[in-house]
């Protein structure tokens, strides 16, 4: 019989992003990164003349973050020994939003925080991933963990009867990232790992009812 599977995302979800990479910003770039919205593009702005920076620039910096600066990263509270203590009742892998020569980097550095999971990179929308990840495994089960509503909303164009998690770890963004659940694309919203957890187990439970 097959397991149940959790695909689940990284930044913001196990690993810290957003407050690593805008002490970088700050510390080495000159660059200031204020999340007053959601518009991730236009919270980064040239500390010498508070312009904005432009889109190609926001994907260089983000480049430059998770090619030499990933050691920066640490665990969200509760992430590592929650999905742990899922990875006993059920297969666990990773799909993150990172060019594809990053996974192997991804990997690792899950590996030193403790977590010991297969890694797959994704471009775009994750629904197709999500997809393809589930005729792999052919689990009894499905669950998707991300923090952005966007990937909800393509999982559930994308993937008949998977459950979905919005997880939001990072409260500096937290409140600007719209909801899901709300939006009809998750099945619930919830931010913190010891909350979650029981919510997970709980729906692993229903697996086996």
């Amino acid at each position: 019989m097959t397991r149940p599977l959790i695909i689940s995302d990284c930044d913001e979800v196990l690993l810290h992003m957003v407050v690593p990479f805008r002490d970088w910003l700050d510390e080495t770039q000159g660059i200031s990164f204020n999340m007053d919205g959601a518009d991730f593009a236009n919270a980064l702005r040239w500390q010498k003349t508070g312009e904005v920076l432009e889109q190609n620039e926001v994907w260089r910096m983000l480049g430059g973050f998770f090619d030499t600066e990933m050691g920066r990263q640490t665990p969200i509270n509760g992430a590592i020994s929650g999905i742990n203590t899922l990875a006993e009742h059920a297969d666990v892998v990773i799909l993150t939003n990172l060019v594809d020569k990053r996974q192997e980097m991804r990997k690792e550095q899950l590996a030193d925080h403790g977590l010991h999971a297969k890694v797959y990179t994704n471009q775009g929308p994750k629904g197709p991933a999500l997809k393809a990840i589930i005729e792999e495994y052919q689990p009894s089960k499905a669950i998707f963990i991300d923090d952005l509503p966007q990937h909800h909303h393509s999982a559930r164009e994308t993937v008949a009867g998977i459950t979905t998690l919005h997880l939001c770890g990072e409260p500096l963004i937290a409140s600007h990232i719209a909801c899901a659940h709300k939006a009809g694309h998750a099945d619930a919203r919830i931010d913190a790992w010891d909350e979650a957890l029981p919510w997970l187990m709980g729906q692993l439970e229903k697996e086996n009812v």
